[in-house]
């Protein structure tokens, strides 16, 4: 077996306020390490804190970056000086045209194609780098449905790292081009991301593997821990206030389960008030497997084996944080829904049309779950309501490439005339 970094480095790599690792099924705790899975139960492992005080001055007063929220996160005091993206503090988008067209008085989307690769995965893999020079790994690695081989590969080049990605042969070209720009290596297997991802577990206990860091395997504790920077950032645009309603896409699950966390937090730090909020996931119909479960009233996760929708970052057959998702969905009164490639691409070009935000696949799926729960009646048209676009519309052009000119006419004014 390949050495790994000494469980004595890890115990005192500057993790910031995270104290140990916890198990989310049978509660044990562990260490801080470069480990996912629980050795009682192996059930997945998140990280526990133990927080100081917090105040809103004290990160009103840190940088316009997910930094000024490093005292609720496992990173050092020092983060924002170190060489990384400094994603995040995205705009809060009022969306008053499309809240009109929908039906709803009080509408924000969370637009996090500002970041620096254009997609909310280069908040996570933010963490994930600093989790993983404590550790002395080398090579930064993961399996990736696009947005996240992008994202890894800009940050393994910031911070002087090498990096070497896996993701499905088949996935966006605009997406392959962005994973590969930054210099890194880049392998496509042929197979779902779910075969790429066993793959990539297999590569942690092999020599091939020794020294990597993959943010979304043996780092994922430290790397899931960045989306609950959307939950910080959403509550603080809203002046230190929960949504009533929110809507996020649904991959993996872990971005929906993070939010929920973030918000749980800011309540116990006492920095927002305790008031209910409903979380609704979204996914697409040709791979929507935690929505199936969530509309048949069960608890456990049936895998696609073969995802077919146009929402590519979303398509993950066997989602390991599914069954987190249906219970903070239960538990909030939200709800898990599901729409078609056609209502994902009416979801882009609505975005677009009202609010001049051109979204990715993934955010055509949380605008068409808006639209359909929205017409259905299954939303409060008055509620303060937040719905999640997690990359840019350029790197999935093929969805809308019906999109082109209205008309082609002649350089004269006869022709515009004629045409205008």
């Amino acid at each position: 077996m390949p050495s790994t970094p000494s469980s004595a480095s890890a115990a005192t790599a500057p993790f910031g306020p995270a104290a140990h690792l916890s198990c989310r099924e049978c509660g044990h705790t562990t260490e801080l390490g470069p480990k996912f899975a629980c050795e009682e139960c192996f059930g997945p492992l998140e990280i526990s804190y133990d927080f100081g005080t917090v105040t809103r001055e004290q990160i009103a007063a840190g940088p316009a970056s997910i930094w000024r929220y490093a005292p609720l996160l496992p990173v050092p005091a020092d983060v924002a000086t170190r060489p990384n993206t400094h994603p995040g503090w995205t705009r809060l988008v009022h969306a008053q045209r499309l809240g009109r067209e929908l039906g709803l008085g009080n509408l924000y989307v969370k637009d996090d194609s500002g970041n620096p690769t254009h997609s909310f995965k280069d908040r996570v893999v933010a963490i994930a780098v600093e989790a993983a020079r404590n550790f002395g790994y080398t090579t930064l690695s993961c399996s990736s449905t696009g947005n996240l081989a992008g994202a890894v590969g800009a940050a393994a080049a910031r911070a002087g790292l090498d990096a070497c990605v896996f993701i499905p042969s088949d996935l966006e070209k605009e997406k392959i081009a962005v994973a590969s720009v930054y210099g890194g290596r880049l392998i496509a297997i042929d197979g779902t991301y779910d075969e790429v991802n066993r793959f990539c577990s297999e590569l942690i206990g092999d020599e091939l593997g020794e020294k990597w860091g993959f943010v979304n395997v043996n780092l994922r504790p430290y790397y899931a821990e960045g989306s609950k920077t959307l939950a910080y950032e959403i509550a603080e645009q809203l002046g230190w206030r929960l949504p009533e309603q929110i809507v996020i896409p649904v991959a993996s699950g872990s971005q929906l389960t993070k939010i929920d966390k973030g918000f749980r937090e800011l309540v116990k730090l006492g920095l927002v008030k305790d008031t209910p909020y409903k979380v609704i996931g979204a996914q697409g119909s040709g791979c929507s497997p935690v929505s199936q479960a969530y509309k048949d009233g069960i608890d456990v996760i049936r895998p696609v084996k073969q995802p077919d929708t146009i929402a590519k970052s979303l398509a993950i057959g066997n989602p390991a944080d599914g069954p987190y998702v249906l219970d903070i969905a239960r538990r909030t009164g939200g709800a898990v829904e599901d729409v078609t490639d056609e209502q994902i691409r009416e979801g882009v070009k609505l975005l677009a049309r009202t609010e001049g935000i051109f979204a990715e696949t993934a955010g055509g799926v949380t605008v068409g779950v808006l639209k359909k729960l929205a017409d259905e009646g299954r939303l409060d048209p008055d509620a303060v309501t937040v719905v999640i676009n997690s990359g840019d519309g350029l790197k999935t052009l093929d969805a809308v490439s019906d999109c082109g000119p209205t008309a082609i006419i002649k350089p004269s004014l006869e022709a515009s005339r004629a045409t205008l």
